[in-house]
């Protein structure tokens, strides 16, 4: 299974929970890989230091008035560029607004691309 679709399947799940607030055990499909287990355990362990990122990017923003789906998608690229040295922070912003082109209304690209590429500028630049 390709990262994309598990990449994916860690998005809908977190989503789900955010919806129904469904346990995570019960949302993930027993075939999920550990690929998707590790990105959904990781979010959810890092929830309020990625929270707080989308927060502190999203100006005039509060993370519960951002649509759950992009929220979600957005915990999960951060996730992968804080926490994952396999998996570069391009690829990470690239996966999350293809995944919001897919999934998302028509202005959440942008919006997705705008909060990832800065906290990665951030991150990049000098000290």
């Amino acid at each position: 299974m390709r990262r994309t679709d598990q990449r994916r399947a860690a998005v809908v799940a977190l989503y789900q929970r955010d919806v129904t607030g469904r346990p995570l055990s019960e949302l993930l499909d027993e075939r999920a890989t550990g690929f998707t287990h590790e990105l959904v355990d990781g979010v959810d362990a890092d929830l309020e230091q990625l929270d707080a990122l989308i927060e502190l990017y999203a100006q005039d923003w509060t993370v519960d008035r951002i649509a759950p789906l992009e929220r979600n998608i957005m915990r999960v690229a951060l996730h992968e560029m804080l926490h994952r040295d396999d998996i570069p922070a391009e690829v990470a912003i690239d996966e999350a607004v293809e995944a919001a082109k897919e999934l998302c209304a028509a202005e959440a690209p942008a919006f997705v691309n705008g909060i990832l590429g800065s906290v990665q500028r951030d991150r990049a630049a000098p000290a």
